[in-house]
């Protein structure tokens, strides 16, 4: 074969096929393709990239193709096992292929079938060192080093992407010529993986010549182009290919970022500055001028005041700095430190929003509906178009009213694809799940889900049918009773009917062989919450009762003798169980078929109300007088009861009194006082109860010193856990005494006790609001 191109100063190149040796996603090498293309006019253009997408080919002139973009290819029987092929606008292997395209030329590509890629072992032909040793070549460093560059990024940007020569041919011919240099120092050719790739390029390019003779072009990674002009046989190419193992597959275009494309989402041929290089290939002229002035409108926009003299003074100082560091024209760092030092005002805070939102962009692409997809891809667009949901690169949050039909479905769409691992959608913290007519997500399209979606298309080819058959898997695989309780709640949310059979029968067995009460504990606050809200969502939850009843029995029978003897770090975590019980207990209360239980006392029952809820208040009571419980459990449990009114003022401070009595061992006491006041509302409990705050005022003073030290960290994050002005108004009572606290005077538009009279007036109201006043 032919070298790639003549000499600088011929303005020609020699016989035989163009050797266009380009850096990806480089704008210099995609200005340089479409210069030199326009130059020779060759009668086919050949472009890196799997062979298969041969037939994918016509689909980037479609006009509803808008780049980034990649080809896709997964192994059909293992889609997880899957590899990309990303584009850029600014990519010259883009550029070709519409350059190609927009003239009727025909374009193929030469490199080796994914077929082989992706049944290959994965490390092959990755990592720093090649087989033997030999450490793993870097092509820029390497000549950017022999130039006397630090750099390698901005010695490229110097030599190619902020020049401009007259002979199209002229870089593609020096750069040839400094990789063979490279590759003969080097002595072995290249890596293992790009040795075999290469012979597959060389047979397509022969083939190639064969069709359309000579005036063929190729473009490829500058490293290729002197495997591609040496001399070698058909036979040898064959025998490096010859036992490649081989998988079935398919190849598609799926839409990419620009933020995929920077080097630091972890992509092998990434750069540091897609946006930036971006701008670099659109801007027709002065760049810089065009750069600062988007730079100017992003700070605007999050308030920062940024004037037109400021970008005009941006676009001295850069030019300035260009100047000073020996540079043909201002790069990324001179705009950057331009930036900073004028627009940002000498901060990096405005500068992060810069880089992020332009240096690396949050451009996404888009593939037209006619490229192929698997079937749950086809099904997931319909689905997402007819929500009018749209996938963008930059996250977003989405606020959904369950109430409304569409909302509701946008729900059951995403939880749906979060049981299948497609997670577009992440439920926002704090809001998602709590039972609400309001749902609260996070959401951003990342080009990898596209590989997940086609790894959960062997569950089914609709979303619905897909995740039904998924969540019965996971039902039938899991280990323990939390995972199944968690699935059972997912499916719920999820509207998955069908799924529910399945997943409840895994429930029910596992409930019924865990023996372990804190599992129980664990498992009930998820059923609670699938049952009390599950209607919601239009969701059936009969089902689910039963065995949640079952759950809610076994957990008040077996959780005091569980709580006997616990150690601190088990009573805490019991503690916690508490705190997620009781709710849970409540809702299903609530939840309960028939009508609502009185709340009155029946003096029948021993002044206790009938029900769950009576038997939940009966296990606290037991909790909260039993001296083999923990403090932490027992002050939780007497907490719970007090807020609940199944305490009075008088129970409450007999068991502080014996909690905290000189007889007590003051790590426990600690504990039970961390279990009583700590959290929300102990605070305030401590202020308006006199008696309380004068019995822990005794207790603290009565601890002894050697006793005092160890009690100490457990106090310091019970009270410092209040808000400042509860510690303020808790430090200024202790400092009057005990005995004073309500000796003072009212305060000034508060009543001396409270007027349940008026606040009774307020009932009819809330009933109405909370849908309450039947049983009113």
């Amino acid at each position: 074969m032919t070298a790639p191109a003549a000499p600088a100063d011929s303005g020609t190149r020699t016989s035989g096929p163009l050797l266009l040796g380009i850096r990806h996603h480089g704008p210099g090498s995609a200005r340089g393709v479409a210069a030199a293309l326009d130059a020779a006019r060759p009668d086919a253009v050949l472009i890196e990239g799997p062979a298969e997408a041969d037939a994918l080919a016509a689909l980037a002139a479609d006009p509803e193709t808008r780049p980034p973009v990649a080809l896709l290819a997964h192994a059909v029987d293992d889609p997880g096992r899957a590899a990309f092929w990303p584009f850029a606008a600014f990519s010259p292997e883009w550029t070709a292929l519409r350059w190609a395209l927009d003239r009727d030329v025909p374009v193929r590509f030469v490199d080796l079938p994914a077929a082989h890629t992706l049944a290959a072992d994965p490390t092959w032909g990755d990592g720093e060192e090649e087989a033997d040793g030999t450490p793993r070549t870097d092509p820029l460093a390497e000549l950017a080093r022999a130039a006397g560059h630090q750099d390698p990024e901005q010695w490229w940007e110097d030599v190619v992407e902020l020049r401009g020569d007259t002979d199209p041919l002229a870089p593609f011919a020096a750069l040839a010529e400094a990789m063979t240099a490279l590759r003969e120092r080097d002595g072995h050719g290249g890596h293992p993986r790009d040795l075999v790739r290469e012979a597959h390029m060389r047979l397509r390019l022969r083939a190639a010549r064969k069709e359309f003779g000579d005036a063929v072009a190729v473009v490829c990674g500058a490293w290729h182009v002197p495997a591609l002009a040496l001399r070698t046989t058909v036979a040898a190419d064959r025998a490096l290919l010859k036992g490649l193992p081989k998988v079935r597959t398919e190849v598609t275009w799926v839409p990419w970022t620009h933020r995929r494309l920077a080097r630091r989402s972890g992509y092998g041929a990434g750069i540091e500055s897609p946006g930036w290089y971006g701008h670099l290939f659109a801007a027709p002229d002065r760049p810089v001028e065009r750069w600062m002035t988007k730079v100017a409108g992003l700070l605007r926009e999050a308030d920062h005041p940024v004037s037109s003299a400021d970008v005009i003074e941006a676009v001295r100082l850069a030019e300035a700095l260009a100047a000073l560091r020996g540079r043909p024209r201002p790069g990324l760092p001179e705009t950057t430190d331009a930036v900073r030092a004028v627009l940002c005002e000498g901060s990096d805070v405005p500068l992060a929003l810069v880089r992020d939102r332009l240096v690396i962009g949050d451009a996404l692409g888009e593939v037209p509906p006619a490229a192929p997809a698997v079937p749950l891809q086809r099904d997931l667009d319909r689905l997402r178009r007819s929500l009018r949901l749209r996938p963008e690169a930059d996250e977003r949050a989405l606020d959904l009213d369950l109430r409304g039909t569409t909302d509701a479905a946008r729900s059951r769409l995403l939880h749906r694809l979060r049981l299948l691992g497609v997670d577009w959608g992440a439920p926002a913290p704090g809001r998602a799940g709590t039972g609400t007519f309001r749902e609260s997500w996070r959401l951003r399209w990342r080009p990898e889900l596209h590989v997940r979606v086609a790894e959960a298309g062997v569950w089914g080819t609709t979303v619905e049918a897909a995740a039904t058959a998924r969540a019965g898997s996971r039902a039938l695989a899991a280990d323990t009773l939390g995972e199944v309780t968690d699935l059972a709640e997912r499916c719920l949310l999820a509207g998955l009917a069908d799924a529910l059979p399945t997943v409840l029968g895994a429930l029910a067995d596992r409930a019924a062989l865990d023996t372990d009460v804190a599992h129980l504990a664990d498992a009930l606050p998820a059923l609670a919450r699938a049952l009390r809200y599950g209607d919601v969502r239009g969701t059936g939850t009969d089902a689910l009762a039963g065995v949640a009843a079952g759950l809610a029995d076994r957990v008040c029978v077996g959780l005091p003798p569980a709580c006997a003897g616990l150690a601190p770090e088990a009573a805490a975590a019991m503690r916690d169980r508490l705190d997620a019980l009781h709710p849970a207990i409540t809702l299903l209360q609530d939840a309960a078929p028939g009508p609502r239980p009185d709340p009155s006392p029946d003096p029948a029952a021993g002044g206790a109300p009938a029900g769950l809820a009576a038997r939940w208040a009966g296990v606290l009571r037991r909790l909260a007088e039993t001296e083999r419980t923990p403090g932490a459990v027992r002050g939780r449990a007497a907490r719970i009861l007090l807020d609940e009114g199944r305490l009075t003022d008088d129970e409450a401070a007999r068991l502080m009194g014996l909690a905290l009595s000189p007889g007590a061992p003051p790590a426990s006491a600690a504990a039970w006082l961390d279990g009583f006041v700590g959290g929300t509302g102990g605070g305030l409990l401590l202020v308006h109860d006199e008696r309380l705050l004068t019995l822990l005022d005794r207790w603290l003073s009565g601890v002894p010193a050697e006793a005092f030290t160890d009690v100490l960290p457990l106090l310091r994050r019970t009270f410092g856990a209040y808000e400042p002005g509860v510690r303020r108004t808790l430090g200024e009572l202790a400092a009057r005494g005990p005995g004073t606290a309500r000796r003072t005077a009212a305060v000034p538009g508060f009543a001396a006790a409270p007027d349940t009279a008026r606040a009774a007036g307020v009932l009819p109201l809330l009933d109405l609001v909370l849908g309450t006043e039947a049983a009113a």
